[in-house]
C-alpha cells in the first residue's frame, strides 16, 4: 500500500497574490477630517477652540449663570420659578439650539447633510415658536426679592452662581457705584452700579452674534459675487470688479458711524444694522477669493462636463465648482469673525453702538473715569477677553490655512 504525503494535498501558494495580501487596509479617511486633524494638531489652534467653546457655553447658559431672579423660592408656603417666568425668547431659542446640536452631534448614524439641515429646521422653528409664546415680565423689579429676605416674606430662595442680571442697577443698595471686586461683586461693579461679572458674562452673546451672523452675510454675498464674475467673465467680471474696488475703497468704520448715527432712534435695531453693514462691507474680499478660484476652475474638464450635461447655471457654481473652491473662503472666514467683533467693540467703546445690551467695548469705555480716574477691573476684564477671543479665532484661522497649504502638507 503507498503512503500518501499529506502536504502533497497541499494545494501550491498563488504565485500572483492579491494586493495588500496579509495586510490590514484603512479605511479612507475623508478630506475634511484629514484637514480638521491637521488644524487640531497644534497646540495654539486647540486652546483657541478651547476658549471659543467656553465663551459659546457662557453665552447659552448666560441666565443660568447670572441672573437676579431666584431659580427657586418659597413664598407664602408655595414654591415658584422667578427665573423661568422671565426667561427670553432669546434665552429658550439658544438653550433649544445648544442641545439639539449636542443630541443631532451624538447620531453618527444620520447622514450628515440630514443632520446640518435638521439642525436649521429646528433652530427656525425654535426661534418662531418662543418669539409667540414666550412672554416675559416687561418690567423688572430685582430689588422684589432681597427685600423679600429681609422682611421674611421670602422665606426660602436659591439663586444661581452669580445673584445680579446685566441690567440691575442695584437701586436699594447705598453706593454701588466703580466698586473694585469682592466676595460679592468678584469682578467689580459698573459706572451704572451693575456687576461687571454678569454683564461680561451676557457680553459673549453679542461678541459671538455679531461674528459669525456678519461673517454668514458676508460669505453668502461674496460667494454669489465673485461666482458670477468667475464664471461668467467678460463685462460681468469688468464692471463687478470696478463695484469691488470702489466699495472696498470706503473706509469701514466711517460708513459704519454713518449707517448706526441715521438709526439712533431704533436702538432695537442697532444691532442687526450692524450685522448687515458689516457683512456687507465684508463680502467684497471672499468676492475677490472666489473669483479667483472659479476663473482657473471653469476651464476643468468636470465644468465642461457638468455645462454639456445641461446643468443649470446655480448647479454648476455652488454644486460642482464652489466645493473646489471654497479652502481660501473657509480661511478667510476664520479671520472675519475676529475682525467684525473688533468692529462692533470699536464702536460699542466710542459710544455709538449698542445702547441697552451688554457688551465688552462699552464696558471697556467705562474704565476711563472724571480727572483721569482709571479702574482698573473696567480695563482688565473686557480688554482680556477682546483679546482672548480674537486671538483664539486668529490662531485657528493660521492653523487652518497651513493645514489647506498643498505645499506644507501632502495629504494623499
Amino acid at each position: 500500500m503507498t503512503e500518501i504525503n499529506v502536504s502533497m494535498l497541499t494545494p501550491p501558494a498563488d504565485p500572483y497574490p492579491a494586493p495588500n495580501a496579509g495586510y490590514v487596509v484603512d479605511a479612507p479617511v475623508s478630506f475634511t477630517r484629514k484637514v480638521l486633524r491637521l488644524t487640531f494638531e497644534r497646540i495654539g489652534a486647540q486652546l483657541g477652540l478651547a476658549w471659543i467653546v467656553l465663551i459659546m457655553v457662557l453665552a447659552v447658559f448666560a441666565p443660568l449663570l447670572a441672573n437676579s431672579h431666584p431659580l427657586a423660592m418659597k413664598s407664602n408656603g408655595q414654591w415658584s420659578s422667578p427665573l423661568a417666568r422671565a426667561l427670553t425668547p432669546t434665552d429658550v431659542t439658544l438653550l433649544i439650539t445648544f442641545f439639539a446640536a449636542l443630541i443631532l452631534w451624538r447620531l453618527k448614524r444620520i447622514r450628515r447633510a440630514t443632520r446640518v439641515w435638521t439642525f436649521i429646521g429646528i433652530v427656525i422653528v425654535a426661534a418662531a415658536v418662543s418669539y409667540f409664546t414666550v412672554k416675559p415680565p416687561l418690567v423688572q423689579v430685582y430689588d422684589t426679592y432681597r427685600n423679600g429676605l429681609v422682611s421674611g416674606e421670602i422665606s426660602k430662595a436659591i439663586f444661581v452662581p452669580i445673584h445680579y442680571s446685566p441690567d440691575d442697577h442695584q437701586r436699594d443698595v447705598e453706593d454701588a457705584r466703580l466698586k473694585a471686586p469682592t466676595l460679592v461683586h468678584p469682578m467689580g461693579t459698573t459706572a451704572d452700579s451693575a456687576d461687571l461679572a454678569s454683564n461680561m458674562i451676557y457680553a459673549t452673546r453679542i461678541a459671538i452674534s455679531i461674528g459669525f451672523v456678519a461673517t454668514s452675510v458676508a460669505i453668502v454675498m461674496g460667494v454669489v459675487m465673485g461666482g458670477l464674475m468667475g464664471y461668467l467673465g467678460g463685462w460681468v467680471d469688468l464692471i463687478g470688479m470696478r463695484l469691488v474696488e470702489i466699495c472696498e475703497s470706503i473706509p469701514t468704520l466711517v460708513l459704519l458711524l454713518a449707517f448706526v448715527s441715521m438709526f439712533q432712534n431704533h436702538p432695537d435695531q442697532a444691532l442687526y444694522i450692524m450685522m448687515v453693514v458689516i457683512g456687507a462691507l465684508s463680502s467684497f474680499s471672499y468676492a475677490e477669493f472666489v473669483r479667483a478660484e472659479f476663473l482657473s476652475l471653469r476651464d476643468r474638464d468636470f465644468v465642461h462636463a457638468a455645462q454639456a450635461g445641461g446643468l443649470p447655471l446655480w448647479s454648476i457654481l455652488f454644486k460642482h465648482m464652489l466645493p473646489n473652491g471654497m479652502s481660501p473662503v473657509i480661511v478667510n472666514a476664520s479671520f472675519g469673525v475676529a475682525g467684525a467683533i473688533l468692529i462692533e467693540t470699536t464702536l460699542s467703546f466710542l459710544g455709538i453702538g449698542l445702547q441697552n445690551e451688554s457688551s465688552w467695548g462699552s464696558l471697556l469705555e467705562q474704565a476711563l473715569g472724571a480727572g483721569g480716574n482709571v479702574f482698573w477691573w473696567l480695563a482688565v476684564y473686557p480688554g482680556l477677553a477682546i483679546f482672548l477671543t480674537v486671538l483664539a479665532y486668529n490662531l485657528i484661522g493660521e492653523a487652518l490655512r497651513d493645514a489647506l497649504d498643498p505645499r506644507l502638507n501632502k495629504m494623499a
